[in-house]
């Protein structure tokens, strides 16, 4: 199977399986404010992350590229959207066109649509700081992820087997490049070691990609023969992995993706530690079934529901929204309390 045809597939069986609600979200409950003191009208969502301005802490994180007609299109539209609500935009593994010329067009249309946006490229941890500054330059982008995927190339009938050198390499890569490097997870989560791992070589940003998202691992065991179903519930959760990563000893961003599909989700991400919340296969969804008006509908009423639940806290921005009271329970409560982390630090802190 080419790499294109696979493409296709991974976006197919992304629409096939959907999202299972395994985000652990349900576990984070926010502490009722009577009395927040401020009105709708002084919540601001703007948010800065690695230099990088942002109206609005959602993106729209990888999802394609590399697939032909296909994928163009549904980049062009996703570039259309995010062109017109102001979002950043990731695109998804451009290794298919640093390989084949012939399929830069399906991510340059992005930079093509959106010309003054913040674009996002993206390879894997294989890649070398060249390869690195040649997904820059294809789409002029402002910040580069460097995705891990080790779960979905071993579940992946002709994924890779050898993932020695990707921390050194990664290195090489913050050290040469001039743009913002965020390491992503693709839906397996990061713990805390991962991240201390990676500030030691000098990432300062992460996205968690935590379980409870599209999950590769259930994608490559529907086209495989020989499934390795083990790996269709493993991961740590989102709500889980963004708890970890702002507890890891080290200064690093926190970026929350896997399995976003609401404001309240939005909002639990960020009082969690998380800067920016990335979405991708809640918006693909709404985008192939509904259509491009639908889904910046969508847009807009996140942005709405994220501002009336800011208010009701007394969170007046995104840095004042991660100081918001929670309560942690259940399965959380148990996974936090092992790994050693304290879960009163949120319910006992306040809003300054």
């Amino acid at each position: 199977m080419s790499r294109s045809e696979r493409k296709w597939d991974h976006i197919r069986y992304a629409l096939e399986t959907g999202q299972k609600r395994l985000t652990a979200f349900d576990d984070i409950h926010f502490i009722h404010q009577s009395l927040p003191n401020i009105n709708v009208s002084d919540i601001s969502i703007h948010q800065k992350i690695g230099g990088l301005s942002l109206s609005s802490p959602i993106f729209i994180n990888a999802m394609t590229g590399g697939g032909g007609e296909k994928t163009y299109s549904l980049n062009k539209q996703l570039a259309m959207v995010a062109k017109e609500t102001g979002l950043a935009i990731a695109v998804g593994s451009q290794m298919s066109a640093l390989k084949d010329k012939s399929e830069r067009y399906t991510y340059e249309v992005v930079r093509k649509e959106y010309p003054d946006g913040v674009l996002i490229a993206n390879l894997g941890s294989e890649a070398t700081p060249d390869l690195a500054k040649a997904a820059i330059e294809m789409i002029e982008a402002n910040a580069l992820q460097i995705h891990l995927n080790v779960i979905q190339e071993l579940a992946m009938p002709e994924g890779d087997r050898e993932f020695s050198g990707a921390l050194r390499r990664i290195e090489s890569i913050v050290k040469e490049v001039n743009v913002p490097v965020i390491i992503k997870e693709v839906g397996f989560g990061m713990g805390k070691e991962t991240v201390e791992s990676l500030a030691s070589v000098g990432v300062s940003i992460v996205d968690v990609g935590g379980f409870g998202g599209t999950n590769f691992a259930e994608i490559e065991n529907k086209r495989s023969v020989n499934s390795k179903e083990v790996f269709n519930l493993w991961g740590i959760p989102t709500a889980i992995s963004i708890a970890e990563a702002s507890r890891a000893p080290v200064p690093m961003t926190i970026i929350g993706s896997g399995g976003f599909t609401s404001s309240i989700d939005m909002a639990k991400g960020i009082a969690l530690g998380a800067s920016a919340v990335g979405f991708a296969g809640y918006f693909l969804k709404i985008l192939v079934e509904e259509g491009m008006e639908s889904l910046k509908e969508e847009i807009i009423s996140l942005h709405h529901g994220l501002k009336m639940i800011m208010t009701a806290l007394g969170a007046q921005s995104i840095l004042e929204l991660q100081s918001a009271q929670l309560i942690v329970s259940g399965y959380t409560h148990h996974w936090l309390t092992e790994r050693g982390i304290d879960t009163k630090i949120y319910s006992q802190r306040t809003i300054k």
